[in-house]
């Protein structure tokens, strides 16, 4: 029987002629065996790329010998694949501290709406269908029905962000027209989206009244003129003024505004429908307060401090948001089925308001109790110190975190968690050595996110409820670190 055909390499290194052709690579057991699974496309696709990248090499005479034998190729290629077919969204571990982190993508859904989801996915479903007429139905009618009863609006709309539903609101009630705004109030919403950016993309022209520190009722009476189209307030919650500040309340604004025939609309940001006082942490404005001191239109997040998906809701007067949905950019705009669905289980779960501690993954990471996480925090000490010894020192701190999202900025949640440190390092060398513990962590299967502060890498474990994850890869770790 004659022997399997490979690569005749003269030397330690390759040359371009040394590499077989894509045809010949994928005659190979190997290479078919992941057509058969793969598909010719993909791997004959990879199996190309890969022989350009290495015939480059070659010609630069920088590809060892030993990478273009038929083994080697055959296990580059089925590396090459995996790496194409790995998700680029993965999940991690938040260990940095700040619950709902932006860049972590902000609040877990509960239970009931990943339930939810896997139903809506897998079959067709009543988006917009009504049941019981069995004609077209709309999709705002999925949730208007729990948003009215939960905020006490007398109607309720959902777009696809808060950023959408605030450049909806206004471009729907003061287009071509005057809209106020505080000086104080002119936030940058998340990356590089200003009011006044979404002032003029909505079309509407600014009218700034107040200082950056102090605005005053009259400062809007005087502002109000016959093409004024809306009094907008925007409330700070990514930043805090301190000092000698004043502001007008929604209560003696909407007075303002109302007696001058003008809506007012009140963008929340984060949005709690539940006063977080009761919980014991720092309080939050309800968009329910908001329209009770009588704001037309109030718009707030779906995926902050609500805890649910990404989206913008606007509650408020029947006038204004019926305006609001029949505005065109409203399509554009829209849910899909799949935020929908988590939308209204996840304010379904504030239906049973008794039960949402433990229902809903946001509160309840908010209200971990800083002596769990502490006892969690000793009970790894010994496994961590093992996995990162003799390198670096590890020991339990308090620790203080965030709720993050633009989220009360300035509060901060008490925790504990692992503060590692390099053993024996000169003060030059720790940015390097904290760089490549932390560069090791996110490197892992499940990918551990901490924070460098203090000369030391911390890992806050309020947000680890469940550490085997986190145990199960210790050891991985210190191979690595090795």
């Amino acid at each position: 029987m004659a022997a399997p055909e490979e690569s005749v390499v003269h030397g330690s290194t390759a040359r371009p002629q040394d590499l077989p052709s894509v045809d010949r690579m994928l005659r190979a057991p190997a290479a078919q065996a992941l057509v058969a699974e793969h598909g010719h496309t993909l791997v004959a696709g990879e199996a190309r790329a890969l022989l350009d990248a290495l015939r480059a090499r070659a010609l630069a005479g920088k590809l060892p010998a030993a990478e273009v034998q038929a083994g080697a190729l055959d296990t580059t290629l089925a590396r090459r694949i995996a790496q194409r077919l790995a998700p680029r969204m993965r999940s991690v571990l938040n260990l940095t501290g700040t619950v709902i982190h932006t860049n972590l993508g902000r609040a877990l859904l509960a239970d009931a709406a990943l339930r939810r989801l896997l139903e809506v996915m897998t079959s067709p479903n009543n988006l917009e269908y009504d049941l019981a007429t069995g004609s077209r139905g709309d999709r705002d009618s999925l949730v208007e029905d729990l948003l009215r009863t939960i905020t006490g609006a007398e109607a309720a709309t959902v777009v696809n962000n808060n950023a959408a539903a605030v450049l909806l609101t206004i471009a729907a009630l003061a287009r071509e027209r005057e809209v106020i705004v505080s000086r104080g109030e002119l936030v940058e919403i998340g990356g590089a989206f200003r009011m006044p950016d979404v002032m003029a993309s909505a079309g509407a022209q600014m009218v700034e009244v107040g200082t950056t520190n102090r605005t005053h009722p009259q400062d809007y009476e005087r502002a109000i003129n016959a093409r004024t189209a809306l009094v907008m307030k925007v409330h700070t919650s990514n930043y805090a003024v301190q000092g000698f500040t004043a502001a007008v309340d929604e209560a003696t604004l909407a007075g303002i505004a109302h007696a001058r025939g003008v809506p007012l609309a009140t963008d929340l940001g984060s949005g709690s429908l539940i006063d977080l006082a009761h919980y014991g942490l720092p309080r939050e404005p309800l968009p329910q307060e908001m329209l009770a001191a009588g704001c037309d239109v109030v718009t707030f997040s779906g995926d902050k401090l609500l805890g649910g998906p990404q989206a913008g809701l606007i509650v408020g007067s029947k006038e204004a948001v019926g305006r609001i949905r029949k505005f065109p950019m409203k399509r554009a705009l829209r849910m899909s089925k799949l935020p929908l669905a988590a939308l209204e289980a996840t304010l379904s779960l504030y239906l049973r308001p008794e039960r949402l501690a433990q229902d809903l993954p946001t509160l309840r990471l908010l209200t971990r109790p800083a002596d769990a996480i502490r006892e969690l925090a000793q009970a790894l000490l010994p496994a961590v110190r093992e996995a990162v010894a003799p390198r670096f020192t590890v020991e339990v701190v308090p620790l203080l975190g965030q709720i993050g999202s633009g989220s009360l900025p300035v509060e901060r949640l008490p925790s504990a968690g692992l503060a590692l440190a390099p053993a024996g390092t000169a003060k030059k060398g720790l940015g390097t050595a904290l760089d490549a513990l932390a560069t090791a962590l996110r490197g892992l299967p499940l990918p551990v996110i901490g924070r460098i502060a203090e000369d030391r890498l911390l890992l806050d474990l309020r947000c680890l409820e469940d550490s085997a994850p986190f145990s199960a890869q210790l050891a991985l770790l210190r191979e690595r670190l090795q």
